[in-house]
């Protein structure tokens, strides 16, 4: 069964600095009409950046749609679609954490939400870390935590970390680990 739906028109509901909200008419696959909305967004990167005692580096931030502050990964978005992730992750790195690294290994592209936004995450894993000076963008506020990944890894599997990028880099590079290839 072929499961494409095409587009039949487009409407732009929102134009924001990070966002754009659509809403399109489609034909579904069996013919019938119906509407998707959905979120446009550059996409973002993220990065597990791992000591030599396997300590993961993380931040502590106020979530505002959440209303409280979660433990994650360094991230951040794109400047734009065309934007080269790897330099993106050690920009990010280096704002949020003060970070450079010797080693970058890529863990993948994850879709956070499939079901409403094109966004689209590049994983990272860092090794070889030299700390320095942050340069948070001004309007980011993160408090630095160090976490052993076997820690961190307990954290994932009983709930308390649940941002979904953090729980699938911090994963993957647990894996690579294991595997030496990290």
């Amino acid at each position: 069964m072929n499961l494409e739906e095409k587009q039949v028109s487009s409407e732009l509901l929102y134009d924001g600095r990070i966002i754009k909200l659509y809403n399109d008419q489609i034909t579904l696959p069996d013919g019938n009409g119906a509407y998707r909305e959905y979120v446009r967004h550059p996409g973002g990167v993220c990065v597990v950046p791992l000591t030599d005692k396997n300590e993961v580096m993380l931040v502590r931030q106020y979530r505002y749609v959440y209303a409280k502050e979660i433990i994650e990964i360094p991230a951040g978005k794109r400047d734009s679609k065309t934007e080269d992730t790897l330099e993106g992750a050690k920009r990010e790195l280096k704002e949020e954490l003060g970070i450079t690294a010797e080693k970058f290994v890529f863990l993948g592209e994850l879709y956070p939400t499939p079901g409403y936004t094109d966004e689209v995450l590049y994983m990272y894993a860092a090794t070889g870390l030299t700390f320095g000076e942050t340069n948070p963008d001004e309007d980011e506020f993160v408090e630095p935590e160090k976490i052993h990944i076997n820690t961190l890894v307990d954290m994932i599997m009983n709930g308390e970390i649940k941002d979904a990028k953090t729980v699938a880099a911090v994963l993957k590079t647990k894996r690579l680990l294991d595997e030496n290839k990290l």
